[in-house]
C-alpha cells in the first residue's frame, strides 16, 4: 500500500519543494505508555530518520525540522539536559548515513545557545555535508521567528544607521535577506504532529501562503504513510496567494 501512495504522490508531478514540520506530541506519546518525557523524544528520532529517508526518496528539495525552541529552553532543566545529550548523540550516530545518502544539513536559529560540544558536532556535521546536492535537512534549534525577525529588524537598522541603505529601500526582498532562511524558499507545506492547531512562533513570515495540515498522530508515531498521506493532501489543495480560483485555472 505504501508503494501504491508513494508512486501516486511522486506522479502527481506536484511534489511540495519545502516541507516544515512541528513535530508535537513526544511528551504526550509517552505519558500514553507510562514512559518518561525522553522516551518520547527518543522515540521522535526514530520517524526524523524515516521521514529524512522518503523526503530524500521522492524528491522534496528541503526539510525544516522544529527541533528545539527558543520557548524550550523554559522547560524542566533535566528535560532541557536529556533533549541536549539526545541531539548530541544522533548528530555523532547520523552525519555519516546523511552524508552517504547525499544530505546536506543545515541549521536556523541561535546556536550559541546551545552547549559548546553540542554546537561543535553540528557545525562538523554542517560542514562535512556542505558539498552534498540531494535533500537540504534543516534544524531548527534554539529558534523562534519573532526573535528572528526582531535580529533582521537590528541588521537593517544598523545598515541605516551607517548610511549604507535608504529607509524608503526597505522591502520584503531585503528583509528576506537578513533573516535565517535568506537561502531557502519559503515553506510550501507546513505539518503540525499531535493535534494542536498553532504555529508556536515557528516561520511566521516565511508561512505567509504555506498550505498548513494538522495531524492528530503523535510525532513519534509520525512515519511513512502519515507523510505521504499528508503530501497527496497538499497535491489535492489549490494555491491562489490572493488570486480568484479562476485566475489559478487560467
Amino acid at each position: 500500500m505504501k508503494d501504491v501512495l508513494t508512486d501516486k504522490v511522486s506522479a502527481n508531478g506536484n511534489l511540495p519543494k519545502h516541507i516544515a514540520i512541528i513535530m508535537d506530541g513526544n511528551g504526550r506519546w509517552a505519558r500514553l505508555k507510562n514512559l518518561p518525557r525522553a522516551a518520547g523524544h527518543k522515540e521522535g528520532i526514530n520517524s526524523v530518520r524515516e521521514i529524512v529517508r522518503v523526503c530524500g526518496e521522492i524528491g522534496v528539495s528541503h526539510l525544516t525540522l522544529y527541533t528545539f525552541s527558543s520557548e524550550n529552553w523554559s522547560r524542566p532543566k533535566t528535560e532541557v539536559s536529556a533533549i541536549m545529550k539526545l541531539l548530541l548523540s544522533t548528530i555523532k550516530k547520523e552525519i555519516r548515513n546523511l552524508d552517504d545518502n547525499n544530505v546536506k544539513l543545515s541549521t536556523i536559529g541561535n546556536l550559541k545557545e546551545l552547549p559548546s560540544e553540542t554546537q561543535k558536532n553540528i557545525l562538523d556535521g554542517v560542514k562535512k555535508t556542505k558539498s552534498n546536492t540531494g535533500l537540504n535537512l534543516i534544524l531548527a534549534l534554539s529558534y523562534g521567528s519573532r526573535q528572528e525577525l526582531i535580529r533582521a529588524i537590528k541588521r537593517i537598522l544598523t545598515r541605516v544607521k551607517e548610511s549604507n541603505l535608504v529607509i524608503d529601500n526597505i522591502d520584503e526582498t531585503l528583509l528576506n535577506a537578513e533573516l535565517y532562511t535568506a537561502d531557502i524558499p519559503d515553506p510550501d507545506l507546513i505539518i503540525r504532529t499531535g493535534g494542536e492547531y498553532r504555529l508556536s512562533n515557528f516561520l511566521l513570515w516565511q508561512s505567509a501562503y504555506s498550505e498548513l495540515l494538522i495531524s492528530e498522530t503523535f510525532w513519534p508515531d509520525f512515519r511513512e504513510s502519515d507523510l505521504l498521506n499528508s503530501i497527496a493532501d497538499y497535491q489535492n489543495r489549490q494555491r491562489r496567494f490572493g488570486q480568484t480560483a479562476d485566475q489559478v485555472k487560467l
